[in-house]
């Protein structure tokens, strides 16, 4: 009797953590919508510098592309840690999350290291329809990647007090859905933002 009783309890925690997971599925879509609303503003303030600096003036491009290749790096690492996960291997994936978050720390600091330089410069975000779309784009994905990082220090420390179990599985396998997603975001950003403002 306490066997079937185990079963059915645990078949009632894989269906919780399914509907965690189709939650964080809703959340990305929101997301999508979010970042596309963002990038829509942007292409349509982007000329509007208000005689202030142009995109051309303002990005320095080889700050951005090493910002770029750290998060692609950052991605690759966390693929990897979810790689380490499914070989039941802790230590490995503990090791390979650290490194994502260290180098997700590395590109906020690129980032607002170029936004404090701008703002110095006197372009904030009330200079222009420019600078404001600028800033709101590309400040909310450098929020989610800090919030990513919060997320993913959470992680470290649950995995290295309770191991690799289907919650903890399940956590890391959305922070690395999550992650890969920012990761497409700024190559977006690189691309309509950058790229696109420099030429």
């Amino acid at each position: 009797m306490s066997h079937q009783h185990d079963h059915s309890h645990d078949d009632g925690h894989h269906d919780l953590e399914s509907l965690r997971m189709f939650g964080f599925w809703i959340f990305l879509i929101t997301d999508v919508i979010l970042f596309g609303t963002l990038f829509a503003t942007y292409i349509v303030l982007h000329g509007n510098t208000n005689g202030g600096p142009t995109p051309a003036e303002l990005f320095e491009m080889p700050g951005i592309i090493a910002e770029t290749f750290i998060l692609l790096t950052s991605s690759f690492t966390s693929g990897l840690a979810v790689l380490a996960m499914n070989k039941g291997n802790r230590k490995g994936l503990i090791g390979w999350l650290a490194v994502t978050a260290l180098l997700g720390a590395s590109f906020i600091t690129l980032e607002v290291t170029e936004f404090v330089k701008m703002v110095h410069e006197g372009a904030t975000i009330s200079t222009s329809g420019f600078l404001s779309g600028f800033f709101t784009l590309v400040g909310t994905h450098g929020i989610h990647v800090s919030v990513g990082l919060v997320w993913m220090i959470a992680l470290i420390i649950q995995l290295s007090r309770h191991g690799i179990n289907s919650v903890t599985r399940r956590k890391v396998n959305i922070i690395s859905l999550y992650w890969h997603f920012l990761d497409v975001v700024w190559i977006f950003v690189f691309t309509f933002v950058y790229l696109m403002g420099v030429m």
